[in-house]
């Protein structure tokens, strides 16, 4: 079994660490006694399957997320069942790994046309005018 990842990246689910607990969705008396919440834990620096491009954008963009040993901590209680609690959190870090997958493009450096300087330098012209007519005139 492995998470797919648009089809470009794989990664196996023995890299993920599951642990269920009980849920404080809904359920009714159900939640008492049925472990339906999934903790997913996932050592994104130790992966094999993540390459290392995708592994550091990943670690920029969501590394306010990972715990100090490097460990992604994600959740899912929304459900009351446990399957659907684990496609949950899988879709939760499939959209976090598609979001970095691409390389961002890089920007390209533009100029200022010729009208937005002299429009520019135009509003400046008015401004100080405006600014001189207020001055007390020495007669």
């Amino acid at each position: 079994m492995t998470l797919d990842i648009g089809g470009k990246l794989q990664i196996p689910l023995s890299e993920f660490d599951l642990h269920f607990a009980r849920s404080s969705g809904p359920g009714g008396q159900n939640v008492n006694k049925v472990n339906s919440k999934v903790v997913l834990y996932w050592t994104v620096g130790a992966s094999p399957s993540l390459p290392e491009a995708v592994r550091q954008r990943f670690l920029a963009r969501y590394g306010h997320r990972l715990t100090t040993e490097g460990i992604l901590v994600l959740g899912s209680d929304r459900f009351r069942d446990q399957k659907r609690n684990v496609d949950d959190c899988l879709d939760k870090l499939r959209e976090m790994l598609l979001a970095v997958l691409t390389p961002p493009k890089p920007r390209k450096k533009t100029k200022p046309t010729k009208g937005s300087k002299e429009r520019r330098l135009q509003g400046k012209r008015e401004l100080k005018s405006k600014k001189q007519n207020r001055q007390k005139v020495d007669w």
